[in-house]
């Protein structure tokens, strides 16, 4: 299975250009940076917090008082439609909620669209 995450040789060549230049030298500020791919490895090795937002709902502090033991609070998001996987506050992916095969007791997402970065496009 590919990893939809992974740049193309070409792409990541492109970036590292433009974010690292060249040192006055002609060097590649890229190697001075990155150490040859050490600290890239221990970049790639930072855990981070996946959350998968199944909706939101918005109320008065008076109703939000008023809740109890089997409350029901009703979402935004309807039953079958995607949810939002989101790692640092930033939407990466949607998916379907599904359960884990090997777990029947744990629930998992199956990723149904990749969302790309974000534009700087003002206009939306």
């Amino acid at each position: 299975m590919t990893n939809p995450f992974e740049t193309k040789g070409q792409d990541k060549a492109t970036w590292q250009d433009s974010a690292f230049g060249k040192g006055a030298d002609g060097s590649s500020l890229q190697d001075e940076k990155l150490g040859s791919g050490r600290n890239l490895d221990s970049i790639l090795r930072i855990p981070v917090t996946i959350q998968v937002v199944l909706g939101s709902a918005t109320m008065p502090v008076a109703n939000l008082m008023k809740l109890g033991r089997g409350a029901i609070v009703p979402l935004d998001h309807r039953v079958g439609e995607p949810v939002d996987v989101v790692v640092n506050g930033r939407i990466i992916a949607r998916g379907e909620v599904v359960v884990v095969e090997d777990d029947n007791s744990r629930f998992g997402i199956s990723l149904t669209e990749i969302v790309g970065p974000p534009t700087n496009d003002m206009n939306g």
